[in-house]
C-alpha cells in the first residue's frame, strides 16, 4: 500500500518543467574539450608528421667479392711455402709445394687475392681437401673495403638501397673517433645458410656466429670515401682514427630506414 500511495502522489504532483536539466558538469565539458583537441592534434601529426627508425645488424669489413679457402688437391708433406700472410697473389700463383709419393706437386691459387691466413707450414702433413690458406678476392691492395651486415630476415625487406649506415668498429673507440659512414649498396634476396656465409667469408667460425640467430640476409654497405682522414673513409668525427682500418674487422651496423607517416602503420 505504501508503494501505491507514493505512486499516486507522484502522479498528482506538477511536472517541474521550469527546472533546468544538467546534462554534464563543467569538469566533464573540460575533459571532453581537452580530449577532442588531443585527438585532433594526434590526427594532424599522424598525417603530416614522420617517424624514422633504424635496424641494427652485426657484420664485418671485407671486400666486395669476399674470400675463399684454398684446399689441397693432393695428400703429402709441405716442403716449401712461397707466400706470407698479407701478400697479394695473382691467379695461378704458386702458394706452396707438397711432396707426394711420386713427386713434388705445386699448389697454386685459383683466383687473385690477398693471403689472410696460412693453415699449413713447412713440414706439415696434409690430406686431400685439407685447408691450406684463406685469400681475400682482390685484384689490388688499393681495392676499397665494404661492410657486409647480416640482418634478420624479418627486417631486411624494409631496408632500401641507398640508406645511410653508421658502423661501429670493434677496433676503433667510437666515443673518441666516431663511427664509420656508408650507404646500402645491395640487399640480398634470400636468407643465407651458415655454409654460404662461411664460403663467402672463408671462415667457418664467422659463418656460425652470423647465423646463430637464424638465417640472415646479407646487406652490402659501400663505405663513404674521404681524402681528409688517415683511413681514407668518412667518419662521424672530423678526422676519424689516426690509423688505417683493416678487413676482417667486426662491426656493428645501424641502418637508417626511410621516414614514414604514422598513419601508414594503420592503413592497409
Amino acid at each position: 500500500m505504501q508503494f501505491r500511495q507514493k505512486a499516486l502522489s507522484k502522479l498528482q504532483s506538477p511536472e517541474e518543467l521550469d527546472v533546468p536539466v544538467h546534462l554534464a558538469r563543467p569538469q566533464g565539458r573540460l575533459v571532453l574539450t581537452v580530449t577532442v583537441l588531443v585527438m585532433a592534434v594526434a590526427g594532424f601529426w599522424a598525417v603530416t608528421g614522420s617517424v624514422s627508425s633504424k635496424i641494427a645488424a652485426p657484420g664485418i669489413l671485407t671486400f666486395a667479392q669476399g674470400s675463399y679457402t684454398l684446399q689441397s688437391p693432393f695428400a703429402g708433406q709441405v716442403t716449401a711455402v712461397f707466400a706470407a700472410q698479407g701478400d697479394t697473389l695473382a691467379a695461378g700463383a704458386p702458394l706452396l709445394s707438397l711432396r707426394t709419393d711420386a713427386k713434388v706437386q705445386t699448389v697454386r691459387t685459383v683466383a687473385a687475392g690477398r693471403v689472410t691466413a696460412l693453415a699449413a707450414g713447412i713440414g706439415a702433413v696434409v690430406a686431400v681437401g685439407a685447408d691450406l690458406a684463406t685469400l681475400e678476392r682482390i685484384n689490388s691492395p688499393e681495392d676499397p673495403l665494404v661492410a657486409v651486415l647480416y640482418a634478420s630476415s624479418g627486417g631486411a625487406s624494409t631496408i632500401p638501397v641507398g640508406a645511410a649506415v653508421e658502423l661501429t668498429l670493434q677496433s676503433v673507440p667510437a666515443q673518441r673517433y666516431g663511427t664509420l659512414r656508408g650507404r646500402v649498396l645491395a640487399v640480398g634476396r634470400v636468407p643465407q645458410t651458415q655454409q654460404q656465409i662461411s664460403a663467402f667469408l672463408g671462415d667457418g667460425q664467422l659463418g656460425a656466429q652470423f647465423s646463430a640467430q637464424g638465417q640472415p640476409v646479407a646487406v652490402m654497405v659501400q663505405l663513404d670515401r674521404s681524402t681528409g682522414t688517415k683511413s681514407g673513409y668518412a667518419w662521424s668525427s672530423a678526422q676519424g682514427p689516426p690509423y688505417a682500418v683493416e678487413s676482417t674487422t667486426l662491426v656493428g651496423g645501424s641502418i637508417q630506414l626511410a621516414a614514414q607517416h604514422p598513419i601508414d602503420w594503420v592503413l592497409p
